[in-house]
């Protein structure tokens, strides 16, 4: 294998969906678009990107989505104003947002499945390998998780997808790996090789613990088995059913994050992630913790 096809360069970030559990707040705003703090939830998966070294963005995207689309966008106008009036940390926030990554749009047509999402990209992504973040997920850690990824990958030639221990009673809420005993110490504490992958299984039928938490490098085959895979319930084509060839066939790797994965598809999980990554913010933290240890519960 060669540089350019070890090298991980792009991320597919889908964000076609409609956002049904949080209406009636995405009525007319992209769910990804919401506010965790002070920026959209999108733009933690961005930063990721930027932070671990992808160099192009690829949103899968759907109707009323402009708003991603703008938002990654240069806005000079914007810009002028900020630096004219006096505030040049906030122009180069805004500058940032989009600095030193490309950024392309394709349309899913129709909402068939994960994997149809990711199947969507092929044409920008290419030969290449690539990485999958899903945009309602907030990994927070030391080391970004499509980082440890990508690392992964490069060592290996082989893919690689981020998972987290789970309690066993609720397994059935995600998609849960089959991993082989012993793992490779040379790639990572706890990476072992995954030997099958199972959609929500029922708890006493569930392989493990270890659920996938929507942190993906996958190389371009993948795109192949995405192809013959067969459509499910709703016509869905499943990501989890193309992952299950490629580990047989090529090789896959569960990588445990070191850190916390926040849920924020979810209102509960939106909730914990505002919370807690409000009392990190060093603007304004102490003054949020003391604020809730004065409620009276």
């Amino acid at each position: 294998m060669n540089e350019r096809t070890r090298r991980v360069r792009k991320a597919v970030l889908p964000v076609a969906g409609l956002g049904t559990r949080f209406l009636p707040a995405t009525k007319a705003m992209p769910k990804e678009m919401l506010p965790v703090v002070d920026k959209p939830l999108i733009q933690y998966a961005v930063e990721e990107c930027i932070a671990s070294g992808i160099e192009h963005v690829i949103f899968v995207t759907g109707r009323r989505k402009n708003a991603i689309e703008d938002h990654f966008d240069t806005l000079p106008e914007l810009e002028s104003f900020l630096e004219t009036h006096g505030k040049p940390k906030l122009a180069q926030m805004v500058r940032d947002i989009s600095n030193g990554v490309d950024f392309s749009y394709t349309r899913q047509s129709e909402a068939l499945g994960l994997g149809h999402a990711v199947l969507t990209a092929r044409h920008l992504v290419g030969n290449e390998p690539f990485a999958v973040l899903l945009g309602d997920v907030i990994p927070h850690g030391k080391v970004p998780a499509t980082k440890s990824l990508l690392e992964v990958y490069e060592s290996t030639g082989q893919g690689a997808i981020a998972v987290e221990e789970v309690p066993k009673e609720r397994v059935h809420l995600y998609g849960i790996v089959d991993v082989a005993r012993d793992g490779d110490v040379r790639l990572g504490h706890g990476v072992r090789r995954i030997e099958d992958l199972v959609e929500k299984p029922k708890p006493e039928k569930a392989p493990s613990n270890l659920a996938v938490t929507g942190r993906y490098v996958l190389p371009p085959v993948v795109f192949d088995y995405l192809e013959k895979a067969e459509p499910g319930t709703g016509g869905e084509i499943q990501l989890t059913d193309a992952l299950r060839v490629l580990a047989s066939r090529d090789g896959l790797w569960a990588v445990p994050y070191q850190g916390k994965t926040y849920d924020a598809g979810d209102k509960l999980g939106f909730l914990e992630a505002t919370v807690e990554l409000a009392l990190e913010n060093p603007e304004f933290g102490d003054k949020f913790r003391n604020y809730l240890r004065g409620l009276k519960l």
